[in-house]
């Protein structure tokens, strides 16, 4: 017989073996014993997690010749067949292939006939959410109210897509992601029963690099079993997945925290090497670091390690290292992070936030040096505000000298908000451009927003973050005001970006629009000022009455009176 995967070979049969779920196996266990299972299921959550294996199984729960049971007996003739797919009334759907109209038509169609071997004809669709709308209507009905001997199992890993009338007619259950522990020991049942010897290391390295999918998790070992032949090391497991190994990890924390930067840079110079990404090396010191923080806080709680072996030499670098060291180092190592995301130059980011934090004064412990800065700091901060003091109460120093170094000290000791200089240049067009806008204007603009952050996106991907949480508010026939959540994203896009969001902008609404840059706050206050102001021009237009026209209006009516001046 030919090879067969292991994910295959063990793929579960019973409720039981289906591992992580008990919230929802316990459920569906109850319902088959009390016979009062639904018409239709929505199986959710990440792949690998055993949405598919779970339909399967309660397909041959509900039609075992045993039933009611809370289990399968997979020896039935009805459990056997369900087993290699010869039952023709289990039928298992595959909507990434099969997502059109006629397909589900077909079904609708065939579903009114009694199933010809078992109890109940149940519909297992995987990857629901492929289906097209038209595919969805079509099911909607037959869905609200099939016949009752056809149950519905729905499967997907993305349910967000799937409409909420579809939602409504189904009980939903959520499969959550596997902990690393429950998949360990089933990984450890498969090797125990294939004679396979494990390093101990080895299978929670493979379970923490499948992030919570069991069909992953045995696949990885699958390849480990392959690499490796008589006995899985965790070297073997390093090589497949990527990883990086505990030495390379402790090194590379010793560098940071002793302040090495030759070291630190020699390390990854060897990583390299050795074919590892940046981008993976850089998320286990993250996680490595937090491991080390989790562990100062409370070191009962070693099954909570995502990438930390603790060892004594993991164990001396936590005693050594303040709370405070580790906060700054997984700053800037986040912040290198989501730098690398946009570039094709990982390694150098790697590189320069290692020497970053290296070069950080906190790091490693202070230093006589840092000391004695941090004592001139102080003095000369005490000096700034005792200046301060005496300039509020006597007035500004005549002396143009002490003036101008009493006002450079100012300057260093308060730091000046950026943007705040430039709010009234920013602001005054926006003024004008509101005598002009108009609530026609924005709605065009605003329905064909999302069209264009799409076409901005495929031009250039920067820009498009950058505006990404803007908002527009305000548009006339010749400008538009986009209003910025962060000051920062404000002043890039209206310095560095704003040629392009005007032309993608004019070429994907046919608008010749000027971009007017703004945070969010000072919108807040150009539009108040704006509605007040045009308050009291609108009260100023309406002339008072006088009092002598008005009563002569009550007594003869206003069609008989002519006003003259």
């Amino acid at each position: 017989m030919a090879y067969q995967a292991l994910y295959r070979v063990w793929r579960p049969q019973t409720f039981h073996d289906v591992v992580g779920q008990e919230h929802i196996t316990r459920t569906l266990q109850n319902a088959l014993i009390q016979e009062k299972f639904s018409h239709a299921y929505l199986f959710s959550g990440p792949r690998g997690t055993g949405k598919t294996s779970a339909a399967k199984i309660l397909a041959k729960a509900v039609n075992c010749e045993r039933a009611p049971v809370s289990e399968p007996c997979n020896e039935c003739d009805a459990c056997r067949g369900i087993t290699n797919g010869s039952i023709s009334d289990v039928i298992e759907i595959d909507a990434a292939s099969n997502n059109g109209v006629e397909e589900i038509r077909d079904i609708r169609d065939k579903v009114k006939y009694a199933p010809s071997s078992v109890r109940y004809k149940v519909y297992i669709i995987d990857e629901v959410h492929m289906l097209s709308i038209g595919a969805f209507n079509a099911l909607l009905k037959t869905l609200e109210e099939p016949p009752k001997h056809v149950i519905f199992i729905l499967a997907t890993t993305e349910p967000h897509k799937i409409p909420l009338t579809i939602i409504s007619r189904c009980q939903r259950f959520e499969f959550k992601r596997i902990p690393p522990r429950a998949m360990v020991e089933r990984m450890k049942e498969i090797t125990d029963s294939n004679n396979i010897e494990t390093e101990e290391q080895a299978l929670p390295l493979i379970a923490k690099a499948a992030e919570g999918g069991m069909r992953d998790a045995l696949s990885l070992l699958d390849q480990a079993i392959s690499f490796s032949g008589e006995r899985v090391t965790v070297e073997d497991v390093l090589s497949i997945t990527g990883a990086v190994s505990q030495q390379f990890l402790v090194e590379t924390a010793g560098s940071l925290l002793n302040r090495d930067v030759v070291e630190a840079l020699h390390t990854v110079d060897k990583l390299i090497r050795l074919g590892k990404e940046p981008t993976r090396f850089i998320e286990d010191l993250i996680f490595y670091f937090r491991d080390m923080l989790l562990y100062q806080t409370a070191p009962n709680l070693e099954g909570m390690m995502e990438r930390a072996i603790v060892d004594e030499g993991f164990k001396k670098l936590a005693a050594e290292t303040s709370p405070d060291q580790i906060y700054t180092i997984i700053n800037g190592l986040n912040e290198s992070q989501q730098e690398m995301k946009w570039t094709n130059h990982p390694k150098i980011f790697l590189e320069l936030a290692l020497v970053k934090i290296c070069q950080q004064g906190n790091v490693g412990g202070s230093s006589s040096g840092s000391n004695d800065q941090i004592g001139v700091l102080l003095d000369r901060i005490n000096r700034l505000e005792t200046e301060l003091t005496e300039w509020k109460k006597n007035g500004p120093m005549i002396d143009s000298g002490r003036s101008s170094e009493s006002n450079q000290a100012e300057r260093e000791k308060k730091p000046v908000k950026t943007g705040s200089r430039n709010s009234r240049k920013a602001t005054g067009p926006v003024k004008e451009m509101l005598k002009t806008a108009s609530k026609q204007e924005l709605s065009r603009l605003s329905s064909q927003w999302g069209l264009f952050l799409d076409n901005l996106k495929n031009r250039e991907i920067a820009a498009q973050a950058m505006i990404l949480d803007a908002k527009v508010v305000a548009a006339s026939q010749s400008a538009f005001v986009l209003a910025f959540k962060h000051e920062f994203h404000c002043q890039m896009a209206s310095t560095n970006k704003r040629d392009i969001i005007e032309k993608v902008l004019r070429e994907t609404t046919g608008l010749d629009l000027r971009m007017l840059a703004i945070t969010l706050e000072e919108w807040e206050t150009v539009k108040e000022e704006f509605i007040r102001k045009q308050k009291n021009e609108n009260e100023e237009e309406v002339p008072e009455e006088d009092p002598l026209i008005a009563e002569a209006k009550k007594l003869f009516g206003s069609d008989l009176i002519e006003i003259k001046d």
